[in-house]
């Protein structure tokens, strides 16, 4: 009877020995769980934020490309652009004879530093800007950005199909943070004799 009552009690000591490793495989595995969904959250964030920048880089792309229709922007020409911050204005900006890369010598857009030296503001309607101050009440509904998206024109001459001139236009725009920062660029034409007929 003895033989027969240890066998038992050893099998019920591989039960609990069992029984603690399962606990622990579980409890190591909802911990990683828990933390890839950090994870996950702050790579959402990322996604948010990258995207935000891009569409403000965007918003001031359109607006260069629709500001070289009005009137006669296009009239002045190009200019010696130097160093400074001009604010948008349907019939004010500036198109320099230089791109970015020739004004400061380099060979990346990577390497200018932002905010660029040389550009012009557009701040697109009900666009909150932290470099403001300002805040929203609600940010679900209308969020606020580092600081104000800004673009760049380029004169490049006539263009290919010898109808008209060719612009490039480099423009960006931040996200919540000054580290979040898209860059977009075109080539825009601008054909004799067309005219915008009409808003943005």
């Amino acid at each position: 009877m003895s033989g027969h009552g240890s066998s038992a009690s050893r099998q019920r000591g591989v039960a609990l020995v069992t029984s603690l490793l399962l606990l622990v495989i579980i409890t190591i595995l909802a911990v990683s769980m828990f933390r890839s969904f950090g994870t996950q959250e702050k790579i959402a964030g990322n996604l948010r934020e990258k995207e935000r920048a891009l569409h403000a880089a965007a918003s001031a792309q359109q607006y260069a490309e629709w500001w070289l229709l009005q009137g006669g922007n296009t009239a002045t020409g190009a200019v010696a652009c130097a160093a400074g911050v001009l604010a948008a204005t349907p019939t004010f900006g500036q198109i320099c004879n230089q791109t970015l890369l020739q004004q400061y010598g380099v060979t990346s857009m990577a390497q200018v530093a932002f905010p660029w030296p040389i550009r012009v503001t557009y701040t697109p309607q009900n666009m909150l800007l932290a470099s403001l101050g300002q805040t929203s009440p609600n940010n679900n509904t209308n969020p606020v950005y580092f600081d104000t998206p800004a673009f760049y024109i380029t004169d490049l001459g006539t263009a290919a199909d010898a109808a008209g001139e060719a612009y490039l236009i480099d423009a960006y725009g931040y996200g919540s943070a000054a580290s979040t920062v898209a860059i977009v660029e075109s080539t825009y034409e601008v054909q004799q004799g067309v005219v915008n007929r009409g808003g943005l």
